[in-house]
């Protein structure tokens, strides 16, 4: 077995975590006691309920233990990443912002989410496979390899059988376990912990007689148990009556006033409640890291009550970091159930995974940090091109070593790569510019560097496609960038002395310095040329009248280029423009 100890010389989060879950895996032997773990080899795991769409919110779920999973992969060990589709829990509500359904899906609430109609215009059996499909591409697409494991078969093929009978005949036990928290003195509103996530609410609300998330306390005593209606498919049922000896089990549906009497030992049709369920599936699987939000974390929430009633099913509690919340730039914290929150495949449509990869891996689980939707995503590539070519020289720290060769990779290999990774904020520009002429977007690419000019738009993709559907989907109409047809003859002869020489300046300088790097050099260079200073003057050579001289001139420039005092880089406008086109434009 490797040796710990010399596995990693980094100092990021995700190596102290692999150094603790090993630690723990050697220190306990998964599966004791009534746990009957299928698999061998160290176990992480992710709960993920397909209520609705699968947010990014709910991906660090997912990253948080796949990058500690790969890790102690890396490190030559056996390890296991479990996702629970948390598919057997009740539809709770009709999230909004989901295309192909309406209030008459209403009906639903309550049901399994397997038992709910998919989307109108779905190729899936029901809700729970709409939604759990994007996710599984997506996951695809970031190279996380996981086991799912759907809730709903494990629940109906009597896999959890056993460990419910276990928990109704200890049910006293995990009554008084909770009750440690119940006489506790509910915090007034404003002294609240944030509101609690689907999973927790789904519990919640799953109410025939409960008024608590923990199972259903009544005339005949406490059961963590909650059958699903044998009529109405609903689980707002009451446990009337149940035997020890026989199971024999008698519920009411308080929604269509069924009542049955079943034998617990036989039947399938329901689930612990959510405050049980959770601790015995970490003894049942031999679960050693599974993190949460902050909605599971504070005093009395599943995790913490969880660690205590973990024990009576034979286990222990797992190393679970809590993960603080994922947000998207100019948006508040992401819920499913309010609808129009993004994916993992909305941010995969706009960015290459290798980014979306290193924003998970690069911050600790109980950092928050935004996904940039907006004008961000430029600087969050240029952060990204920086930390690259630092790695290639050897420059960058260990800890943005780690980072990078997390996202770039996992320990099966390198996930596919854009070949000539291009400045995004320039391949939005062209793509901008070029409005989806291919052709014309790659005779632009192909001057940003003469001496190395590009053979196919290929050898830019996919980068330049996520740049292209960022301005197609994320920049609004009225900035877009639409290039003149005509030159702005009024604006033209209203120049003063002053501004027609700056334009001569550049256009005497176009021919010998067509290429990025030589436009930029020119376009800054012509206010400080006109200060009688050189072109190569550094800013610490120059008063701090020449920023505003230049400042003035771009906003020029745009005017007679786009009809705009903004717009991209100008050295990528003049490339898209074309040098004809842009002498024409600025009156030559």
């Amino acid at each position: 077995m490797p040796n710990v100890a010399q596995s990693t010389e980094t100092t990021d989060w995700v190596s102290r975590f692999a150094d603790e879950v090993i630690a723990s895996s050697e220190r306990r032997a998964p599966g004791t006691g009534t746990s009957v773990a299928t698999a061998p080899g160290i176990v992480v795991a992710s709960g993920l309920s397909p209520s609705g769409p699968i947010h990014l919110g709910n991906l660090r779920e997912v990253m948080t233990p796949h990058l500690v999973a790969d890790e102690i992969r890396r490190r030559g060990y056996e390890v296991r990443h479990l996702i629970s589709w948390d598919d057997y829990d009740r539809y709770r509500k009709v999230p909004a912002g989901v295309p192909g359904i309406d209030e008459s899906w209403a009906e639903h609430i309550g049901k399994p989410l397997t038992s709910v109609p998919a989307p109108r215009g779905s190729s899936y059996p029901n809700w729970a496979e709409h939604f759990k499909a994007a996710m599984t591409a997506s996951l695809a697409d970031l190279g996380v390899e996981f086991d799912g494991i759907s809730q709903t078969a494990q629940y109906t093929s009597g896999a959890y059988r056993a460990q419910i009978l276990h928990a109704m005949k200890h049910r006293g036990d995990i009554d008084a376990i909770l009750d440690q928290y119940r006489t506790k003195k509910a915090p007034a509103k404003k002294q609240q912990q944030k509101p609690v996530d689907e999973a927790e609410l789904e519990a919640a609300e799953g109410s025939g007689a409960a008024a608590e998330d923990d199972g259903s306390s009544g005339s005949a005593g406490y059961f963590p148990y909650k059958p699903y209606c044998g009529n109405c498919e609903k689980d707002l049922t009451t446990v009337t009556a149940y035997d020890d000896d026989t199971t024999e089990l008698s519920y009411t549906c308080t929604a269509c006033g069924h009542t049955e009497t079943v034998r617990l030992s036989e039947f399938d049709r329901g689930k612990l409640v959510w405050k049980v369920d959770w601790p015995m599936r970490w003894a049942y699987e031999g679960v050693i890291f599974e993190p949460s939000g902050v909605d599971h974390s504070s005093p009395g929430s599943s995790f913490q009550v969880g660690g205590q009633i973990v024990t009576l099913f034979g286990g222990e509690r797992p190393i679970g970091p809590m993960y603080a919340f994922v947000g998207i730039s100019g948006m508040a914290k992401m819920s499913s159930s309010k609808g129009g929150v993004p994916t993992p495949a909305d941010a995969l449509k706009i960015m290459e995974p290798q980014l979306l990869r290193w924003l998970y891996a690069r911050r600790r689980p109980n950092q928050s940090f935004k996904i940039a939707f907006d004008q961000e995503i430029q600087r969050l590539y240029d952060e990204w091109d920086k930390l690259a070519a630092k790695v290639a020289d050897g420059s960058a720290l260990p800890g943005d070593v780690a980072a990078y060769t997390r996202a770039v990779g996992t320990a099966t290999g390198e996930l596919p790569r854009t070949p000539r990774p291009l400045p995004y904020r320039t391949l939005a520009s062209v793509a901008d510019v070029t409005a989806g002429h291919r052709d014309q977007a790659l005779r632009i690419l192909s001057e940003l560097d003469p001496a190395h000019p590009l053979g196919s738009l290929d050898e830019a993709r996919p980068r330049y496609d996520r740049a292209e559907a960022w301005i197609n989907t994320h920049v609004p109409a009225d900035q877009r960038t639409i290039v003149r047809t005509e030159p702005d003859a009024e604006r033209l002869k209203s120049l003063d002395e002053r501004g027609r020489q700056s334009v001569r300046l550049l256009l005497d300088g176009l021919e010998a310095n067509w290429s990025l790097d030589g436009l930029t050099h020119l376009v800054y260079g012509v206010p400080k040329v006109q200060a009688g200073f050189s072109a190569d003057a550094t800013p610490k050579e120059l008063p701090a009248e020449i920023k505003t001289a230049q400042r003035a001139f771009f906003a020029l420039l745009y005017e007679l280029l786009v009809g705009r005092d903004t717009g991209p880089r100008l050295p990528t406008l003049l490339l898209a423009v074309g040098q004809e086109r842009v002498r024409t434009l600025l009156g030559e």
